[in-house]
């Protein structure tokens, strides 16, 4: 860096963004790096399974998520953890601090004050705030519950549902099975059952058993399950038993979601008749984990600037995992996909950004078109390539990877996808040096979509 450098990226050069942002503040976006920076925020009450462990025991969480951000999604993201327990001072200091980030991703904060402070935040906030431990746990159970739905023979609908668990993701959980179309659900704490009426209720508890339990059963968790179809665990280890799972209806279904020990382990619950069996382990089968939500859900929130993050954002990107299960490195059997699915962050912001579009929370207006580029750049450039890891990158240097590429843009154009004006102008871009692959290059520049790319390529012949 010399002088020249020096002056255009600090004085005076910074000076001519700064004027343009005050004379128009969206051009904020344009000039900094806010539409691309997440605060990932946590006052260290609620971590993982350990509990009330202060921030900087939490730190290491908070860390780990920001770089959760980057690898999915490309996303940059600040680990934030704040010294205080006293929820308007939290959601003070997170507003004072809102201007920088163009999203806000609230982390391990206990239940109920995590309502309060997300519904404050968001309220007071023109840019998304969403609490992952809620809503990333519910959108990924509500994507694997459709297809364990599906696997076991049985209407989603008619799905008779035991939540266990009434904290953050407990709550967050039934509502969105709720919106979705579930219409038994009841939901139970450590006390038992979870009744409209019950003066013991706090306030969170009392709003979620007024519209659950429409059976108005009462007693615990083993009245509740008699007969069930469904539970969905979010609780404490060891706390479904062989003898609850045998009371269930035939065929049920079992997420066992407390880490680092489930509610009941995987063996047992199949040994007792359950007929599918999910947890929130990766040494397991079908983890059912939030890194297959928020990569996706931010990556497309950011791309049309949304003002908040919606229902009906939410269960679309449920349809969008649900849709990829099976088709990945997790196999034919799955009931959600893997994280490391090639195409799941892509396709969860493409599903989340489409709903923004409509629900009218989007700031920025795309077309199809220009939304695909958007996203996918995003993507490419932070080094996140998971979505374009098909068959054109099996070969990528020397003249073997060149005529892959030509014969993946010959087959686009014979299939009606390209014109040859359109072949012949990425192929210059190769040729000229750029070392992007053919398919990276078309959807960079809008001339075909993501659906087409990975639908040739999967086509037989499509593949090079």
């Amino acid at each position: 860096m010399g002088p020249a450098d020096l002056a255009l990226l600090y004085t005076p050069g910074v000076a001519e963004p700064c004027r343009e942002i005050a004379a128009r503040p969206e051009a904020v976006y344009e000039y900094t790096g806010k539409g691309n920076l997440v605060a990932v925020i946590s006052d260290g009450t609620a971590v993982l399974g350990l509990g009330d462990i202060g921030p900087e025991a939490g730190l290491p969480v908070m860390e780990g998520k920001a770089l959760l951000f980057k690898e999915f999604a490309g996303i940059d993201a600040v680990p934030l953890v704040l010294g205080t327990k006293d929820s308007a001072v939290l959601i003070a200091t997170i507003k004072a601090l809102a201007p920088s980030f163009g999203a806000i991703n609230l982390e391990d904060i206990s239940a109920p004050r995590c309502f309060e402070v997300e519904k404050a935040l968001q309220d007071a906030l023109e840019i998304p705030v969403f609490h992952d431990d809620q809503h990333g746990t519910a959108i990924v159970v509500l994507a694997a519950l459709t297809n364990a739905a599906r696997k076991v023979g049985k209407e989603f609908s008619s799905l008779k549902t035991v939540v266990n668990g009434a904290g953050a993701a407990g709550t967050a959980i039934t509502r969105l099975l709720l919106a979705a179309g579930l219409k038994d659900v009841t939901v139970c704490d450590r006390m038992g059952i979870l009744r409209a009426g019950d003066s013991t209720l706090n306030q969170a508890m009392a709003d979620l058993a007024s519209v659950t339990n429409s059976r108005r059963q009462s007693g615990d968790l083993a009245a509740a399950l008699a007969g069930a179809d469904v539970f969905i665990g979010v609780s404490a280890p060891g706390v479904l038993t062989p003898e609850h799972v045998k009371s269930m209806a035939p065929r049920s279904v079992i997420f066992a979601m407390a880490n680092p020990e489930p509610e009941i382990r995987p063996s047992e619950a199949l040994a007792a008749g359950a007929a599918l069996v999910a947890t929130g382990r990766s040494d397991f089968p079908d983890q059912i984990n939030n890194v297959l939500a928020f990569p996706g859900v931010f990556r497309g929130a950011l791309a049309v600037r949304a003002r908040r993050i919606t229902e009906p954002m939410k269960l679309a990107a449920a349809r969008a995992i649900a849709a990829l299960a099976g088709t990945g490195p997790e196999g034919a059997n799955a009931i959600v996909p893997s994280a490391f699915h090639r195409e799941l962050a892509f396709q969860v912001a493409f599903a989340v950004a489409s709903a923004a579009l409509e629900d009218g929370v989007a700031a920025r207006r795309l077309d199809r078109s220009a939304l695909v580029q958007t996203i996918q750049q995003g993507l490419i450039e932070a080094g996140a390539h998971r979505v374009l890891r098909t068959k054109h990158h099996l070969v990528q240097t020397g003249a073997a990877s060149r005529r892959i590429q030509e014969r993946i843009g010959e087959g686009l154009v014979r299939m009606g996808f390209l014109n040859q004006e359109r072949l012949d102008e990425i192929l210059a871009l190769q040729a000229s040096g750029d070392r992007r692959l053919f398919g990276e290059i078309a959807l960079a520049l809008g001339f075909i979509d993501f659906d087409t790319l990975i639908d040739y390529l999967r086509r037989p012949g499509g593949s090079p």
